[in-house]
């Protein structure tokens, strides 16, 4: 068995972190062209150093809930078997034990040197000058992917999905591509494709199996089933 889980805003939603597209979510508080664009922090670099800041503070007051907890239970019950690649930028995963964890649109707690690539722990709260410590330049931004930008690890994430013989998504839009793209290619490649969600997502017609319900709740019982 080779399992390769996709996850989504929905998973952190029930730990108080916001998702981009829900009803009062962050599409619907900031305009993401000026917060999350390379665009938009040329033109206004303070804006988004504190949109950032923000986030990072929110994410380290979250805890991981069941459902990060039960994903951390399954990687340690097969070792070596579980891949989980993560459209989120908070560290829940992480925290709750997950350790083979793709972060595809980067880490909240992570800085970029904008000049030289380096990445070095994020401060609680960065400063729009900050310099970067390998190279001294002051080119220093939140080590995420925006919008227009090439997510991380592609190549790796490519990989993963070609191999897998079962692949969930949990709490994804499916609106979001490449991400939206890997459960068609998982299915092409023989997967069994799951879909764990609060709703079917724009997607959900390429799985075989759905589940839909609170992610602290349908997915634990997916975890459950696997390992039963």
């Amino acid at each position: 068995m080779k399992i390769v889980i996709l996850t989504g805003a929905g998973i952190s939603a029930e730990s108080g972190l916001g998702t981009f597209r829900d009803k009062g979510g962050l599409w619907t508080q900031y305009d993401l062209n000026e917060v999350a664009t390379p665009e938009g922090f040329g033109r206004n670099p303070q804006l988004v150093t504190d949109f950032y800041n923000a986030r990072r503070a929110n994410c380290a007051g979250a805890q991981p809930n069941a459902a990060h907890n039960a994903l951390a239970r399954l990687e340690t019950a097969l070792p070596g078997q579980v891949t989980l690649i993560t459209q989120n930028v908070d560290d829940l995963h992480q925290r709750a034990g997950s350790r083979n964890v793709i972060q595809m649109h980067g880490a909240l707690m992570s800085a970029l040197c904008a000049s030289c690539g380096h990445r070095w722990p994020a401060p609680p709260v960065m400063a729009v000058k900050d310099c970067c410590p390998a190279c001294g330049q002051p080119r220093a931004r939140p080590d995420v992917v925006w919008f227009g930008e090439i997510p991380y690890h592609m190549e790796a994430i490519a990989e993963a999905v070609e191999t897998c013989t079962h692949f969930a998504a949990i709490g994804t839009s499916g609106q979001v591509y490449p991400a939206a793209g890997l459960a068609a290619e998982a299915r092409r490649n023989g997967a069994q494709c799951t879909e764990l969600n609060l709703e079917p997502s724009e997607i959900s017609r390429v799985f075989q199996t759905c589940r839909y319900g609170p992610a602290s709740q349908v997915v634990p019982e997916w975890v459950d089933s696997l390992l039963d």
